[in-house]
C-alpha cells in the first residue's frame, strides 16, 4: 500500500498514559498529551542504519505541531491504546516510511521539552535500533524530507547546529554513543 500522503496521525488517537516505571495509567488524546506542559505518555524512538551504517533521519512536517521542520531520528511516534510496542513499532514505520523491518529495544528513559506556547513532550521513550534495506518513501503527512547520514557526519551537524534537531534526538544519540556504544556499534560503522 502507497502511503506517501495518507493522513496517519490526529490528535484524537488515544495514548496509553504511565508513571515513570512504564505502569499504565489510563488513556487520553494525543492533544490533552502534548497541551501545556503535557502527561506522561509512552512513545518510542527508531535509529534505522543502511548497510553502509549511515543513519536515516527525517525532517519534521512543517504541518507538525510540535518542531516542524526540525531534523530528527527515523521514526518516532506512539503506542495508541491496546496497541503494543511491537505493533506500534511495526505500524509506524509503514505508516511513515512504507517498511518493515525488525528492531531491537535498548533502552527507555523519561523526558520533557516545551515547544513554545505550542505544547511540550512528556514522556517515557523506548529507544530502538534497526537495519534498513531497500527504497524508503517517506510519507509526506509526516515528513518533509529524508536524508542519510554518517556517525561523523551527525556529530558535525549537532556540533555546528544543535538548534536544527528535536531534543528528543539529541538526548537519544548523546546516550547511544556514551551508554549504549557496544549496541550502536552492530549498527553504525
Amino acid at each position: 500500500m502507497n502511503n506517501q500522503h495518507r493522513i496517519v496521525s490526529y490528535e484524537g488517537e488515544e495514548l496509553i498514559l504511565v508513571d515513570e516505571d512504564d505502569n499504565e495509567l489510563g488513556y487520553a488524546s494525543k492533544a490533552h498529551c502534548h497541551d501545556g506542559a503535557g502527561v506522561l505518555h509512552r512513545a518510542f524512538s527508531l535509529f534505522l542504519f543502511n548497510a553502509d551504517g549511515q543513519l536515516l533521519l527525517q525532517q519534521r512536517s512543517a504541518l507538525k505541531r510540535l518542531w516542524p521542520g526540525y531534523w530528527s531520528n527515523s521514526c518516532c511516534s506512539h503506542p495508541r491504546r491496546d496497541e503494543t510496542m511491537a505493533v506500534a513499532t511495526r505500524r509506524r514505520l509503514g505508516d511513515e516510511l512504507n517498511i518493515s523491518t525488525a528492531v531491537e529495544h535498548v533502552y527507555q528513559f523519561c523526558y520533557t521539552a516545551e515547544f513554545g506556547d505550542a505544547g511540550s513532550e512528556n514522556e517515557l521513550c523506548h529507544v530502538y535500533l534497526g537495519r534498513v534495506s531497500g527504497h524508503v518513501r517517506a510519507n509526506e503527512s509526516e515528513i518533509d524530507a529524508i536524508r542519510y547520514v554518517s556517525v561523523e557526519q551527525l556529530n558535525d551537524e549537532l556540533a555546528r547546529r544543535p538548534e536544527s534537531f528535536t531534543p528528543w534526538f539529541k538526548q537519544e544519540w548523546q546516550s547511544l554513543q556514551e551508554l549504549y556504544s557496544e549496541q550502536l556499534e552492530r549498527y553504525a560503522i
